[in-house]
């Protein structure tokens, strides 16, 4: 009898023990499946770059701007090369910096690690003291540095037309590589280098790049910002 309620004893115990190790084992799986869950989601999560411009940006009068654009252009490139980036187009037609300035809150409410500034366009064409939009320029600048200090900002030079004066268009140019100086930027000298003036590659008020104008664009700023990521 002795015996018998030994053996039942031993085998309860037996049976506990191996419960208890399949609970221990599941419970192992249940964490390891949790990081690693973990782990995808987490290079899921892509870093943001902002287009931060005008109608160049926007992609006025092309068809399909939301893919021909430069900064569509660029998230194409980024996406082939596996890059954990998202592009954000920011642009806004008919934007100058004054404007930017106001808006620019709105738009870095949503998270940035990278933010491409290239406004100005509309002020050269306007004639507004380059004074004022370096003021506003800064102004941006300090704005999303002041929010994500870590964040990498490219400024975008423009060139006013000629038409606009000598000491204008000088002050103007050269207001872009002082500021990118002095904040320490990454920086693209002229956003339509080899498209500004040729007919070829803009539409037919000879201001806005039409599709292959647009391609050079995105080279032209790629130049500058594959070497960020």
């Amino acid at each position: 009898m002795r015996l018998k309620i030994l053996f039942f004893f031993l085998l309860i115990l037996q049976l506990s023990c191996s419960e208890s190790t399949e609970n221990d084992s599941k419970k192992k799986e249940d964490s390891a499946k949790h990081e690693s869950d973990n782990e995808v989601l987490n290079s899921s999560k892509k870093k943001n770059i902002i287009f931060f411009g005008d109608s160049l940006t926007a992609g006025y009068g092309l068809d399909e701007a939301s893919s021909d654009s430069y900064p569509a252009i660029i998230e194409q490139k980024i996406d082939s090369l596996g890059l954990n980036y998202k592009v954000i187009n920011a642009g806004l037609s008919g934007e100058t910096t004054a404007g930017g300035n106001e808006r620019v809150n709105w738009v870095i409410r949503q998270p940035l690690d990278i933010f491409i500034l290239a406004l100005g366009g509309n002020d050269g064409l306007r004639g507004i003291a380059p004074e004022s939009s370096a003021e506003n320029l800064q102004s941006i600048i300090d704005k999303v540095k002041q929010k994500y200090p870590s964040a990498k900002i490219v400024l975008s030079g423009m060139q006013a037309p000629p038409n606009m004066g000598e000491t204008f268009t000088e002050q103007f140019k050269n207001m872009y590589p002082s500021l990118a100086q002095k904040n320490e930027l990454a920086f693209v000298p002229f956003l339509l280098e080899n498209v500004g003036g040729i007919p070829s590659l803009n539409q037919r008020d000879g201001i806005h790049p039409n599709i292959d104008g647009h391609k050079i664009l995105a080279e032209t700023v790629w130049s500058i910002l594959s070497g960020l990521l």
